[in-house]
């Protein structure tokens, strides 16, 4: 068991959290537990959350709004990278730990704290994701994790925190494990642990059935410098505002559900539900305006590379020297990235309509079969012998 004296927890107000205050104070002997609470965009009122906190036994309780930052420092790059985990989830939930272990690290070195704590439990995402990012930033600072060492089930921890006035926040007709920030929203756990069950309706909250969104399909418009989205419909935006306009746009239209089958960080499978509406526009249409203004070689490489930088991302190596170097190509490929894009949004469905950009490589006057054309068809027979060499070489060998 890990010691320290004063420790910094990383609180969301959930059963685990909670419970963590009394279970570090009268199990683990620790004297002193801060809890930290972060603004992620979540839309709640942290006011209660921070009293529930104080309820729980925490000295103090802080919060932080990193709404900013979530945006700026981690989103953005998600999206220049065309960050998709598996090809599918854009890292809505990954992409909030390492700046949440950020303020962790820092709210401990303010605070002369000797350790800092998280409730994530043995087999998530989460707890890699935390230690990993800590022992990067400060290697010297203890890590508590008691809901991986207690021994107790869900039913035996909500039990625990009601002997210590902590209420159970979870009901039998929600049983759900849900994730927000505005990045999105993500699901697991009750009737979803069955793979082959359709989730039930209750399960979505920030995106309409396809089938009730409206009849009538609406025209969205993206622009972006550098690689990044700075207009929407022709209007420029700040991240956040973008973010906001574009999850509530991209969900009224049915758009960004996933439901998935992902292979978690400790070897197991896991079915998760994800809505991610804006996140999935967003990087949709910077894949969209990539194909307009990259090099065919340039554009090859970084589809590889963005795999692997998912990975890296979804398994708690943000800070890592991998991820970092990673992060120099793919900055260096996104200076030309600018442009426009449209699509039709309609009933869950996301039609690309056309795409713009001033420096892009694409030429009208190579590409037509119009009178305009200026490519030296000719040519291309002496391009097709030598690129066709080795074939002929071979074939000749081996009849």
């Amino acid at each position: 068991m890990v010691r320290a004296r004063r420790v910094v927890l990383a609180y969301s107000g959930g059963v685990d959290t909670s419970v963590c205050i009394p279970y570090l104070l009268q199990e683990w002997g620790v004297e002193d537990v801060v809890a930290f609470a972060a603004d992620l965009g979540q839309g709640d009122e942290l006011e209660p959350i921070r009293q529930k906190a104080l309820r729980a036994g925490a000295s103090q309780a802080l919060v932080e709004d990193l709404v900013e930052p979530l945006m700026k420092e981690f989103a953005l790059p998600a999206i220049r990278a065309n960050g998709l985990y598996q090809g599918r989830y854009p890292l809505s939930t990954a992409l909030a730990r390492p700046l949440i272990a950020r303020h962790l690290v820092k709210v401990a070195r303010e605070l002369g704290a000797d350790g800092v704590a998280h409730g994530c439990t043995g087999k998530g995402n989460d707890q890699v994701r935390f230690d990993l990012a800590i022992a990067a930033l400060a290697p010297d600072l203890a890590i508590l994790t008691p809901a991986r060492e207690w021994g107790m089930s869900r039913e035996d921890t909500i039990a625990y925190g009601e002997r210590h006035g902590i209420p159970a926040p979870v009901s039998k007709g929600s049983p759900y494990s849900i994730d927000l920030n505005l990045l999105g929203r993500s699901i697991e756990a009750g009737p979803l642990e069955d793979p082959w069950l359709e989730p039930p309706a209750d399960v979505y909250d920030l995106i309409c059935r396809p089938e009730a969104a409206p009849d009538e399909a609406v025209v969205v418009e993206i622009g972006f410098a550098h690689g990044n989205p700075v207009t929407l419909n022709g209007h420029p935006l700040d991240p956040v505002t973008l973010m906001r306009q574009a999850n509530v746009l991209a969900g009224a239209h049915g758009y960004g559900r996933i439901d998935m089958i992902e292979d978690r960080v400790v070897g197991i499978k896991s079915r998760e539900i994800y809505e991610t509406p804006g996140m999935l526009l967003l990087i949709r249409a910077h894949q969209e305006l990539e194909s307009i203004c990259l090099a065919a070689d340039v554009m090859a490489t970084k589809r590889q590379l963005e795999q692997r930088w998912a990975e890296l991302v979804y398994q708690g190596l943000w800070f890592g020297p991998l991820k970092q170097a990673l992060d120099g190509f793919l900055d260096a490929t996104q200076k030309e990235v600018n442009g426009r894009v449209r699509f039709r949004l309609y009933k869950g469905s996301c039609t690309v309509m056309g795409r713009e950009a001033a420096n892009g490589l694409y030429d009208m006057d190579l590409a037509t079969y119009g009178r305009e054309d200026q490519f030296d068809h000719r040519a291309a027979a002496g391009f097709i012998y030598i690129w066709g060499l080795a074939t002929r070489l071979w074939a000749n060998r081996h009849r």
